[in-house]
């Protein structure tokens, strides 16, 4: 029966991949657990009474009103067309170099996500616009789908995004926990600004890996990337006169309002995503795509993505109460305790975990259910809490490109062609989560690339 947290959790990831809702999942399992373990006598029922102070604790989160609030600042600016655009400026600037259209959905990519900080809407975007030109012009299947998705994916990193909110809620929670298990009674707070500024660095350089892989590619294997021919450029310009300076504006200056005003602690996330929803509003009137329509869809889009991520948190909740009073917690100290090398073993063990459960589980139910369950023992151990956040969203960033479930992968199989197989999407995107592994390798080895930039700016 000491190993009945061991077997509850095994038993989620059991029902999850037998695909049933992963909110009712977490709860209903917790609850078929918490019964056994009552019938049995090794489960106090007492744990479940701190359920209604957490569900409150969850509808009354500020911080949580903010994934709302980018949800629609992201849904928004895609039907204003800003990625069309955009897309169309860098492909007339970048097109005739090899892998230039590869550089130019990069460089998108990018921009989409300091702007919207949503993986899906990115790579349909890109799926859509710019996979059908790549393979008409000769671009290989694999390279055309792994950039895409991989590029879709800088939206789990690069802030404003909706995964360092629920992480930074998730690791504000941990920290003080961790603080108050080791006997400090006014214990400091990590923030989500914390953690959008110790992004800022890896996401960057996450951008300039994918470029070199794809002038690499360009150098390898030109046949893989040809340039655009002078009449797909001069079609472009012909369909959209929209220079590069006109592209660029709008979607910069709702970057700098949103993340400047965060980074700069001019506005909490919550604030800055609510100026960034208005912002939205704002370019979709300028673009003239501010339809009754298009509203109703943003709505209904903003409405299913909040209602998802609250159920799970709710019952992630559940199931964590649940695997605390299995003495869960108490399992995972003495496993952690009891490897050699200490902290950098345990990390080493969390990370290779996080890695393989990407697989199977979508990075909301490992921000709620894995996280919770190891940041207060890692964090007890001395590591640093926006640098363990940061390895936990890069590593997590890989769950949205690891077949069979990656999330990325099927926003993509969705709108390519039926002429790209999905094994060519699969092999695609290979080199981008063997580059994402090689970033998380260069922050282990220099953890100042992820707080240096924090340090800075709060001291």
């Amino acid at each position: 029966m000491e190993y009945m947290a061991l077997y509850l959790f095994l038993a989620v990831c059991l029902v999850l991949l037998l695909g049933f809702p992963v909110a009712f999942s977490l709860a209903g399992t917790a609850l078929i657990f918490a019964g056994i373990g009552s019938f049995f006598d090794v489960f106090d029922g007492a744990f479940l009474h701190a359920l209604p102070n957490r569900l409150f604790g969850i509808v009354s989160n500020t911080t949580l009103i903010a994934v709302p609030l980018f949800v629609f600042m992201g849904v928004m600016l895609e039907k204003s067309k800003v990625a069309e655009n955009l897309l169309d400026a860098m492909a007339v600037v970048m097109g005739k170099q090899k892998a230039g259209m590869g550089i130019a959905v990069t460089l998108v990519g990018m921009l989409l996500a300091a702007s919207t900080g949503i993986v899906g809407a990115t790579v349909v975007t890109m799926g859509l616009l710019a996979l059908p030109t790549m393979m008409k012009r000769g671009y290989s299947a694999q390279y055309s789908s792994g950039i895409i998705a991989a590029t879709g994916t800088l939206g789990q990193i690069i802030p404003p995004s909706i995964a360092l909110v629920l992480l930074g809620d998730v690791l504000s929670s941990s920290y003080q926990q961790a603080q108050l298990n080791m006997g400090i009674f006014s214990p400091e707070n990590v923030s989500v600004g914390d953690l959008f500024a110790g992004a800022v660095i890896p996401g960057l350089i996450l951008v300039v890996l994918y470029i070199v892989y794809s002038l690499g590619v360009a150098w390898l294997k030109p046949e893989q990337v040809p340039a655009l021919l002078d009449e797909d450029i001069e079609h472009i310009k012909q369909r959209k006169k929209v220079s590069l300076f006109v592209a660029l504006v709008p979607p910069l200056m709702l970057i700098v309002v949103v993340l400047g005003s965060i980074l700069f602690g001019l506005a909490t996330p919550t604030e800055a995503a609510g100026v960034g929803a208005f912002g939205a509003i704002i370019l979709a009137i300028w673009q003239k795509q501010f339809t009754l329509h298009n509203l109703r869809a943003v709505m209904q889009s903003t409405l299913k993505v909040t209602s998802m991520v609250f159920m799970i948190l709710i019952g992630a909740s559940l199931f964590s109460l649940v695997f605390r009073g299995f003495g869960g917690e108490e399992l995972i100290a003495s496993v952690f305790e009891s490897l050699p090398g200490g902290a950098f073993t345990a990390m080493l063990l969390v990370m290779l975990v996080m890695f393989l459960l990407g697989f199977i589980l979508d990075f909301i139910e490992i921000t709620f259910v894995v996280v919770p369950i190891v940041a207060p023992i890692l964090l007890m151990m001395g590591i640093d809490p926006i640098w363990l956040g940061i390895m936990i969203a890069v590593n997590l960033q890989t769950s949205f490109l690891t077949p069979p479930f990656g999330f990325a992968l099927f926003y993509l199989r969705g709108v390519a062609d039926k002429s790209i197989l999905t094994s060519d999407i699969y092999k695609g995107v290979i080199p981008f989560i063997i580059i994402q592994l090689i970033l998380l390798i260069l922050m282990s080895l220099f953890p100042e690339l992820v707080t240096w930039l924090p340090t800075q700016l709060y001291g």
